[in-house]
């Protein structure tokens, strides 16, 4: 396509300037991504988030009160990515947690992440539906409860149930890109290092509360 054209008039004591600005070189690459450890998802809950909402709207007259009982199948579907339109039976991934594994990467092949952020985009086959976030769905692999015991940011122990997917999980993984500043190898080596080198979900290598359990990492097909 060719570059646009346009004129900036401006008054009779200053010259005419033409601005030349090239139009969007959008591409889009799919491939198919294969989880290479397991996958745990831990969506904030939208419980949570209402309970805390109410806590904040009565302000000095909230009580804490006595802890309820804990429902570990509430805080499972809690924490699962669910569109808001249709079912997913393989569940879902939150498609920014790609992309941010892309622009991490870029930090091991000392590329600016600021232009990895403005030029590389997932396009979502979906939104959550209570927070809206863009989603892809996953293919292959289906999701079970994991119980892990941990310690709270206070200190107190806590056993949390999250889905987690097995290895081997699928995921066909739409990428739109600026040509102008990516190649396809460029985009293609990049999402390799999202799954290699950094990861998505709980206990990813790059977690930012931990030293990672190796969780998340995945791989591209060959050929996909």
């Amino acid at each position: 396509m060719s570059p646009k054209k346009s004129r900036v008039e401006k008054s009779d004591d200053e010259k005419t300037v033409e601005v030349q600005i090239s139009a969007p070189n959008r591409k889009t690459a799919v491939f198919k991504i294969i989880g290479t450890s397991p996958y745990v998802q831990n969506k904030f809950s939208h419980k949570a988030m209402e309970e805390m909402k109410n806590k904040q709207l009565l302000g000095s007259t909230a009580k804490t009160g006595k802890r309820k009982p804990k429902d570990f199948e509430s805080c499972y579907q809690e924490a699962l990515y669910k569109p808001s339109k249709g079912t997913w039976p393989n569940g879902a991934i939150k498609a920014t947690h790609i992309k941010s594994a892309m622009v991490n990467a870029c930090r091991n092949v000392d590329f600016k992440m600021t232009q990895a952020k403005q030029c590389v985009f997932i396009e979502a086959d979906g939104y959550d539906k209570d927070e809206l976030s863009p989603l892809i769905k996953i293919t292959k692999g289906r999701p079970r409860p994991f119980e892990q015991a941990l310690r709270c940011a206070n200190g107190n122990p806590d056993i949390r149930v999250r889905p987690i997917w097995d290895e081997g999980w699928e995921a066909i993984v739409r990428v739109s890109y600026d040509a102008d500043k990516f190649t396809l190898e460029d985009v293609t080596n990049l999402l390799m290092r999202a799954g290699s080198d950094v990861g998505i979900g709980e206990g990813r290598h790059a977690s930012r509360s931990c030293v990672g359990q190796g969780w998340g990492a995945f791989k591209i097909a060959s050929g996909g």
